[in-house]
């Protein structure tokens, strides 16, 4: 589903702190798969973790993602697009239509509802207001937390914010989800609470890509594939 070919990342290029975050990583992430990016802080798994889902772009080296169509570009079937050199506007419908985003910390917007707060990323497709209360809210059912819809964000306690930020990144029904050291601030039980919900998204046949040196996550049984960094490479295992 996503090529990586030799990508390197270089912050502050030419000046005397220029720092490698990447360098010369070549990674194929296989779709339906559940695959994990695993090291210490510093190892260069975020910043990996941002390209792959084109937030950011790489210094060198290509990026290519299949099975995305895009507005404005001729393609050939579902032959994969090379995002790296797409404009800004391209890359922006490649994130909204192929990636659902799980960070650290919930994000959810306060003084706004729940339900709200989880419909925002389909408002820029235009679609009925009515549709997306619908869909919203049975993502809301699907995660146990339909109760609160109309409940303001700040409200929810810490597995309550976690459910309802993976409603959100469900909710343009992406084909793979990106999750940033998603139990970084979840005790255990709601860390394995998390992995419970990765397996069910795996079982209808989503992708996710999880950076985190959280052994809950990389050792859980429904992972695919971890993919070990250090100093911003790949280690083998």
């Amino acid at each position: 589903m996503i090529d990586l070919i030799d990508i390197r990342k270089v912050f502050n290029v030419g000046r005397p702190n220029e720092f490698r975050a990447v360098n010369g990583v070549t990674l194929s992430i296989e779709q339906g798969k559940i695959s994990v990016l695993k090291g210490p802080s510093g190892s260069g798994k975020t910043t990996l973790l941002s390209m792959m889902g084109c937030m950011s772009r790489p210094t060198s080296g290509r990026i290519k993602v299949c099975g995305v169509k895009i507005s404005g570009i001729a393609q050939d079937g579902d032959r994969a697009i090379e995002v790296t050199s797409l404009p800004e506007r391209f890359l922006t419908e490649v994130r909204r239509k192929t990636f659902g985003f799980i960070f650290q910390q919930s994000n959810l917007i306060r003084g706004i509802t729940v339900i709200e707060n989880v419909m925002l990323p389909a408002y820029p497709y235009g679609a009925k207001h009515s549709d997306l209360r619908v869909r919203a809210m049975s993502l809301l059912k699907l995660f146990n937390i339909s109760d609160h819809a109309l409940h303001r964000a700040e409200w929810l306690s810490g597995g309550e914010a976690q459910r309802a930020t993976i409603a959100r990144a469900l909710m343009n029904d992406p084909f793979a989800i990106i999750a940033d050291e998603p139990t970084a601030h979840l005790d255990t039980k709601l860390s394995r609470e998390f992995m419970e919900i990765v397996a069910r998204l795996k079982e209808d046949g989503k992708t996710a890509l999880i950076a985190s040196h959280d052994p809950i996550v990389y050792e859980s049984p429904v992972v695919d594939r971890v993919v070990s960094m250090r100093d911003g490479m790949l280690v083998p295992d």
